[in-house]
């Protein structure tokens, strides 16, 4: 009497097959750059800097000169997650939203009733770090996540940084601007071919950065096949693996990698 055979071929084939028209589909789908979007961003020569203004937020860190006032000189402070500062003479100034100019103005009013200080901007206040502003670079890369902005990141150091990885599709990297406007829904999406960039020189996308832009460095069609399988192949492997165990490995039923497709006596 022969025992019932369990083998794993035919679900893997089915589930190559399935892997690999969802491949085409899913990433067929999910390439909606448009090339006229590019004017939306700023090339690096254009510019001098990206933020004339620069907004403070929570975690940012701020240093203030007034060599007139000991009790602020020198002064560093983190912006808490209520937008505020806390000085020991003048007491707690909410900064959040506001420029460090602004800040300034602000400390100046706060200590006119203990300094006299005599010019236009007798307080200088300056940006010390700036965690609060990120953008994102995501996908098939050694060092995905959130990135600090600097004012001066461009698409091809961002890229390169990140460290596209062997499944990295290169030529159809995405450069993405979320919309700003609640009245826009839209974002703002061109492509990029980071082997032009880095084989031909050809820097004519190689554009600035904004806080909050992403990069998404899409998988190849094979590599997101392959990474399907495996997302289909594992639990099923377990399962085999599970009952190869329980059954003490007698019962003609074989782990994923470990042999079967024929019957045990």
């Amino acid at each position: 009497m022969t025992r019932q055979v369990c083998s794993s071929s035919g679900l893997i084939g089915l589930a190559t097959r399935f892997a690999t028209g969802l491949g085409i589909l899913i990433l067929g789908g999910c390439f909606a750059s448009n090339p006229a979007a590019i004017q939306a961003f700023k090339t690096p020569y254009a510019v001098d800097v990206t933020s004339q203004q620069y907004v403070l937020q929570p975690p940012d860190e701020i240093e203030i000169h007034c060599a007139r006032v000991p009790e602020l000189d020198r002064q560093r402070q983190r912006i808490r997650p209520d937008g505020k500062v806390s000085f020991e003479a003048i007491g707690e100034v909410d900064v959040a939203g506001k420029t460090p100019t602004q800040v300034a103005e602000m400390l100046a009013q706060r200590v006119a009733s203990l300094y006299t200080l005599p010019g236009d901007k007798p307080i200088d206040v300056r940006v010390m770090a700036f965690p609060s502003k990120v953008y994102y670079v995501l996908g098939q890369v050694y060092l995905p996540g959130r990135r600090p902005y600097t004012g001066r990141d461009t698409v091809l150091s961002a890229i390169a940084d990140a460290r596209p990885n062997p499944m990295a599709w290169k030529d159809r990297i995405q450069v993405i601007r979320p919309s700003r406007d609640p009245s826009i829904q839209q974002p703002q999406i061109f492509e990029v071919n980071y082997g032009q960039m880095v084989m031909k020189g050809d820097l004519s996308k190689d554009v600035l950065l904004e806080e909050g832009d992403i990069i998404w460095v899409p998988p190849t069609i094979p590599a997101y096949v392959t990474l399907k399988l495996e997302e289909l192949i594992t639990p099923i492997a377990r399962a085999f693996a599970g009952v190869w165990i329980l059954t003490g490995g007698t019962s003609g039923v074989y782990p994923y990698g470990m042999g079967g497709g024929y019957s045990g006596y």
